[in-house]
């Protein structure tokens, strides 16, 4: 094989592998972002919800608490609702705050797409302080070397930064219990 083939096919390898380790960290970056975007509108649903909820069973029990103070005299039925709306607002608290549990999971998520991109800033970094001492004026031998060294460093990166990152995002701080996604 002749020095010029040789030096295309390190090239090439090295492209290929900047490419296929870049599409895959941003792969993962996409799908974090999005697992975040899903997360957060359920939550938001669901604390939308939950307030719309509770205000719904306050304004109610003013209105008997307004009959009672006019004089009126309250039903069996007011009676038994101004009984069950002190659980029903627990009941719309509690949801409101497993929902903001939701926060906890978004939180590891951006932090580990902030740790995923600053992986690919590095791993990119890498790749241009290699570059760097490359020449023209180096011989083939000499720049097929580093182009070899180059492949070598953002390989053992790309497998360092996947090593470090989690697969799994995990809620284990608040009353209702664990919780693990994906």
């Amino acid at each position: 094989m002749t020095r010029k083939k040789i030096l295309g096919s390190h090239v090439k390898r090295l492209l290929s592998g900047v490419s296929v380790h870049g599409r895959r960290h941003l792969t993962e970056v996409e799908a974090d972002l999005l697992q975040t975007e899903l997360l957060l509108e359920e939550a938001i649903d669901k604390l939308t919800g939950s307030f719309v909820a509770v205000h719904a069973v306050v304004g109610a029990r003013q209105e008997a608490i307004d009959r009672m103070l006019a004089g009126g005299a309250l039903s069996l039925e007011d009676r038994a609702l101004l009984g069950s709306m002190s659980d029903d607002v627990s009941e719309h608290v509690n949801t409101a705050i497993t929902s903001m549990q939701f926060q906890d999971l978004t939180a590891q998520l951006i932090e580990r797409t902030l740790r995923r991109v600053a992986g690919l800033r590095d791993f990119l970094g890498t790749l241009n302080d290699h570059g760097e001492g490359i020449t023209p004026e180096h011989g083939s031998d000499e720049i097929v070397d580093r182009l070899g060294q180059v492949s070598v460093a953002l390989a053992i990166q790309s497998l360092q930064l996947r090593s470090k990152l989690r697969r799994s995002v995990e809620q284990k701080h608040l009353e209702s219990g664990d919780v693990e996604l994906f």
